[in-house]
């Protein structure tokens, strides 16, 4: 925020005051302030920004992602220190952190399980998205930008999972990477650059961790234009409606500080529960063995963040299919906004998409369970029918349910209460 047209922009006024309280705390910074404006943007961006008042504890998920984003950096920073990323060294220098390096274990153990709580934030903050509609107008692009971070965040991920080149590493990044030789004409080159040769080895060992660990700073520069395009239109609120005054708004200091600090005190407890009581508990057990090219391991699974999209994979018995499925998943959520026709954005307000959008939610876990399960019998069947309705969901369901429901009556602002003398007129379809 420039300081030019404020009276304490000039530096000698600055020191007068300085003069009156205190030099350390106050002129110092108002003398940083002038040169460097970031008093000003904390001020403005962060403390006093207006948020809508009624946001609940929802809201908190996009915190708790970007703080979980920041752990992982630094624990990622601290395991590459020791890691050796070459696959006659790599699993034995992952046990030698664990081992050898005072407090290894306690790093170790906060990425690996840290990595399974970002997604479940992340994964919370998209579904509270779809059900408040923070994905339409004019939000379409902060909403894209969000669905462009989750895709960063897969690939991360499934690079990361390889690094320690245990039979699960070694095996996913066998048949993923295959997955890209069925793109026609590029597919092939794609998956040979990939790999480095012609064939998972120490060429793709050493890609992987290159590129898993440039990821998370490609990550942090789109989270930046996140946050830039939410304060651009402000935050979505769970009435779903615009802030109309300054009475629908409070500062975001002290109001939603502290409720961000109770959320993060719960994450912490429950990251502390699962680091320091059952930190293999979401750990796949053939990947703590060493990675063995001769032995193949009976079922082969991603983690549990990547197993809804790995369960649509699998539903199709091409291979191309398969993957255009899988992107396909994906892209629905790109598309979102304008797939759903409703002018109302709260599933508050829409008795009939909440119901739909309770049943969805309902079958991305169904297809995480299944994702788990080998491709055959009753779990294929079922695969196949979670995917269709996955599909059905987004291409056919949200545009009629958008067309044709009949919303409840909204309220006039965020400070009146939702009443039919003071709702809003109903939206013709």
């Amino acid at each position: 925020m420039s300081t030019h047209n404020s009276p304490n922009s000039d530096p000698q006024a600055s020191q007068s005051q300085a003069g009156k309280t205190n030099l350390r705390n106050y002129g110092l910074v108002r003398w940083i302030d002038y040169r460097l404006p970031f008093v000003g943007f904390i001020e403005k961006d962060l403390i006093g920004y207006p948020e809508p008042k009624n946001l609940n504890y929802w809201w908190s998920f996009g915190s708790l992602a970007g703080i979980t984003l920041l752990v992982m950096i630094l624990s990622g920073i601290f395991l590459a220190m020791h890691y050796i990323p070459n696959t006659e060294m790599a699993f034995n220098s992952v046990e030698s952190i664990m081992r050898d390096v005072n407090g290894g274990w306690l790093i170790r153990y906060i990425h690996m399980n840290g990595a399974s709580l970002f997604f479940l934030v992340v994964y919370i903050h998209i579904f509270r998205g779809i059900y408040y509609g923070s994905y339409k107008s004019p939000r379409e692009l902060l909403w894209i930008i969000g669905v462009v971070i989750l895709l960063l965040m897969m690939a991360t991920a499934f690079l990361g999972y390889v690094l320690p080149w245990g039979q699960m590493s070694f095996w996913g990044a066998t048949v993923i990477t295959n997955l890209f030789s069925a793109i026609p004409v590029i597919g092939t080159p794609i998956t040979t650059w990939l790999w480095g040769g012609f064939g998972v080895g120490n060429p793709t060992l050493n890609r992987f961790f290159a590129l898993h660990y440039l990821l998370p700073f490609v990550i942090i520069g789109v989270a930046m234009l996140h946050l830039l395009a939410l304060r651009t239109h402000g935050s979505n609120n769970p009435l779903g409606i615009e802030v109309r005054s300054k009475a629908d708004t409070i500062p975001f200091h002290p109001y939603y500080t502290v409720k961000d600090l109770f959320s993060l005190g719960v994450f912490a407890i429950v990251f502390a529960v699962l680091v320091f009581y059952m930190p293999n508990a979401l750990g796949e057990p053939d990947n703590y063995k060493p990675a063995n090219p001769l032995i193949t391991p009976a079922h082969i699974v991603p983690e549990w963040y990547l197993l809804p999209f790995y369960a649509i994979l699998r539903s199709i018995p091409s291979k191309l299919g398969g993957v255009l499925a899988m992107g396909g998943a994906i892209f629905m959520l790109f598309i979102l906004p304008w797939l759903d026709r409703s002018r109302v954005r709260s599933c508050t307000f829409r008795p009939i998409y909440k119901v739909l959008f309770w049943v969805f939610v309902v079958d991305c876990l169904l297809l995480g369970y299944l994702g788990a399960k080998p491709p055959e019998g009753w779990y294929l069947i079922g695969s196949r029918l979670a995917a269709a309705w996955y599909f059905i969901h987004f291409l056919i369901l949200t545009p009629l349910v958008g067309w044709f429901e009949t919303p409840k009556p909204l309220p006039v602002s965020i400070s009146l209460p939702v009443l039919p003398s003071t709702a809003l007129p109903q939206e013709k379809h």
